[in-house]
Formats: structure tokens, sequence, C-alpha cells
């Protein structure tokens, strides 16, 4: 399925060719099914079960410190909710395109989520905006576990990922002012060879933040059901499948 606003990838001029896959060394029938319970409980050994704590982003409030560390400004709380569901046997996960009529990110593949409004809590923030953009029942979600937030300096947010469960396939709708499709995939297409790549972008003038010696950072790839998934989302995914399969993510060189 093409998108009829087909989202902009902005590369820099000096990027590279990234490495291989975390899991590219598993055999593959360590990788062949991933079961919804398998990431709980992959997440909850890592002490990422349940809700993440209300005081991670606190809603309505922006940020400027994380662990210590100055954000050089401040960041916008955002909230997102990654809904798995089992079918066949397969845990899936709940994707959307965004409209390509919004400002920012136009037609790129994201999760459900946004903005954390005055008195609510990330968890609130994540099931309202699931509810607002593809009609998600938020009493069918069942949170679960979580990430650790992320921070996108393109779009200037702190982002706490939610884990939610369902009961089983949920019947969505695409709110069509927001999201151009709704889709999902089950997790272990995103290991199938030729799916995942990486890349390697330099921002010389972001070294002190990205931590490597050249101002590099990488960037996670996955092209699947017709969608070219990267960013936050991409990072978001590789968190999970990192999670489940029991390896690192790549350290910094």
């Amino acid at each position: 399925m093409t998108p009829p606003y087909p989202q902009i990838i902005p590369r820099p001029a000096e990027w590279r060719p990234g490495r291989e896959a975390p899991w590219a060394s598993l055999d593959r029938d360590a990788r062949s099914t991933i079961r919804v319970d398998a990431v709980i409980t992959a997440l909850r050994d890592l002490g990422l079960g349940g809700p993440p704590s209300p005081t991670i982003s606190p809603g309505g409030n922006d940020v400027e410190v994380i662990d210590g560390l100055d954000l050089g400004g401040r960041l916008r709380s955002s909230a997102v909710l990654l809904a798995l569901f089992e079918e066949g046997g397969q845990a899936r996960i709940i994707l959307t395109r965004r409209s390509g009529r919004l400002s920012n990110h136009r037609g790129e593949v994201s999760f459900p989520g946004g903005r954390v409004d005055a008195g609510e809590t990330t968890v609130e923030t994540a099931l309202r905006e699931a509810n607002e953009e593809v009609a998600l029942d938020p009493r069918s979600v069942d949170v679960a576990a979580h990430l650790h937030p992320i921070v996108t300096l393109a779009s200037s947010s702190l982002i706490q990922p939610v884990v939610g469960v369902l009961p089983g396939r949920p019947r969505l709708t695409a709110a069509p002012d927001e999201v151009e499709r709704v889709f999902d995939v089950a997790l272990v297409d995103l290991l199938a060879p030729g799916v995942f790549h990486e890349e390697r972008w330099v921002r010389p003038e972001r070294q002190a933040w990205l931590g490597s010696s050249d101002g590099s950072f990488p960037l996670w790839f996955f092209e699947v059901s017709g969608e070219m998934i990267w960013g936050a989302t991409g990072r978001l995914l590789v968190d999970v499948l990192c999670a489940v399969l029991g390896v690192e993510v790549h350290p910094e060189p």
C-alpha cells in the first residue's frame, strides 16, 4: 500500500550504513515465535512491569532535567501506547500512519499517542490518545508494562512508552484528521531477513548530547506491511524486541 503522502526521511549529508540487527546471531528457531506473555514477562524481569511511575513525566509539565542531565531547554512530556494482542500464537502490535495533513511528522508510522495534558498521568494520556486516534476502548487495555522513556531532539519531546495488552483483535477506526491508516504487525515479522536495517547519521553539533566521538548515532528502520518504520517508533520496537529476545541494543562504538 503506497501512502498518498510519502514521508520524508531527512538524512543528513553525512550518514553511513550501520551494523546488523542485535538479534542477527540468534538461531532462527529462537525467533520464530513471540507471544504476548513472553513480552510482558521479559519487561517485568527488567523491572518494567506495570504502569510507569507518574513521576517519570508529570502531567501537563515540561521537563528540563532527566537523571541529573541538563536537557538544554524544555521538552514536552508525551506518551504513546504500545498495544499488543495475540493471534495465531503470535504477538501483534498496533501502529498508525500519521495523516499527511498534520504539520509535524506527516505520513510517518507511529504508535498512538501525544502530549500529556495538565492533570494527566502518562497512562491516561496514552489511553486517551489511542481512543481519539483509532477508537480503541480504554477499558479493553490492561496496562501490563512500560519501557524506559526516550528523548527525541527533533520534536523536543520526552516520550513515555506504555505497554498495554488487549484481549484479542480490536475493532479500530482511524480518525481521518490524524491517522491515514491503522494496521498491526506480528513482532516476529520484524525479525524476518531484509526487514531491519541500521543507519548511522552524523550531527557534529550534537556531539556532546550523543556521546559518540564523531557526533554520530544509530537510527533503526523496519520495512514491513508496505511501510517504512523509523525514528522513535523504530527505536521503541528495537527496545521491545531486544527485551524479549534477551539481547542488548548495540552500545555506542
